[in-house]
């Protein structure tokens, strides 16, 4: 009985929380109108696709083009973001009395605690003076910066057993060889964790393309579903089906990584 009450326990907080899933997919079925008449229904009356032709053309962005531009800003800074933090992350679990490294440890958690909409005059100013501004580079190196990514990292680090680097470093290894032949490897469930969850906070990122970017052609699908709220009204159930749009690869990658997710964010939790 423990059991089974456990189940619709967990089966009604799992209603719950699919509920405002469901209700978008059926709102981007509906018209705007049955949407303020019945916002609560959950079965549309008819299924009018009107909702997903309107979003084929946002302002002067394509929907193919929002969608490429997605996949390109948040795979290339997904990539960058593990590079960088692995880097930093090994250097400082190797130094890790070094007042620079600590430096930037104590910089990663500033930027943590610093809250996000206070960075639209520093960034961009800082991508103005670097020459950045309007494009996809400044984009993807702010997205770069991943400060959770680097904890996961420098916590897995520490549990790493000395004996190991120390056998490579007798062999001649010198330490971008040790961090790419011996510990990466070793790390792959980390590596596999924080690409999956820098792929999923950055593909939901429109603060720093919108602020960075001087022109339509760089925004990404969450820029382009924020653009539907015009002066002259919102068009609901467009809102809808661009939202349904951008939701379903995240949602898909993480219902098939989850698992990968839950085990690295808890890998080395004991020792470390």
């Amino acid at each position: 009985m423990k059991r089974v009450l456990a189940y619709a326990v967990a089966s009604l907080v799992s209603v719950a929380f699919l509920y405002p899933y469901l209700w978008m997919l059926v709102s981007s079925f509906r018209t705007t109108r049955a949407v303020l008449r019945d916002p609560l229904r959950l079965l549309p009356e008819q299924f009018d696709l009107s909702g997903f032709e309107s979003i084929l053309q946002v302002g002067d962005l394509s929907l193919v083009r929002a969608f490429a531009n997605s996949l390109f800003i948040t795979g290339t800074s997904t990539a960058l973001a593990v590079l960088v933090t692995a880097l930093g992350a090994y250097a400082i679990t190797r130094r890790p009395r070094s007042w620079a490294f600590r430096a930037l440890r104590y910089g990663f958690l500033v930027t943590m605690m610093y809250p996000y909409m206070l960075l639209v005059i520093p960034v961009y100013i800082v991508i103005y003076k670097l020459g950045l501004l309007g494009g996809y580079a400044g984009i993807i190196l702010f997205l770069a910066l991943g400060p959770i990514q680097f904890f996961l990292f420098e916590q897995f680090f520490r549990t790493l057993p000395g004996e190991v680097i120390e056998a490579a470093t007798i062999d001649g290894a010198g330490e971008v060889a040790i961090l790419f032949r011996v510990v990466l490897p070793m790390a792959r469930p980390i590596v596999a964790t924080v690409a999956i969850i820098t792929f999923l906070l950055n593909w939901a990122a429109w603060f720093p393309v919108l602020v960075i970017s001087s022109t339509s052609d760089t925004w990404t699908l969450p820029v382009a579903l924020l653009n539907l709220n015009g002066e002259l009204g919102t068009n609901f159930q467009g809102i809808m089906a661009l939202s349904v749009v951008t939701t379903i690869p995240v949602a898909a990658l993480f219902l098939v990584a989850q698992r990968r997710v839950m085990a690295g964010m808890t890998e080395g939790a004991v020792k470390g």
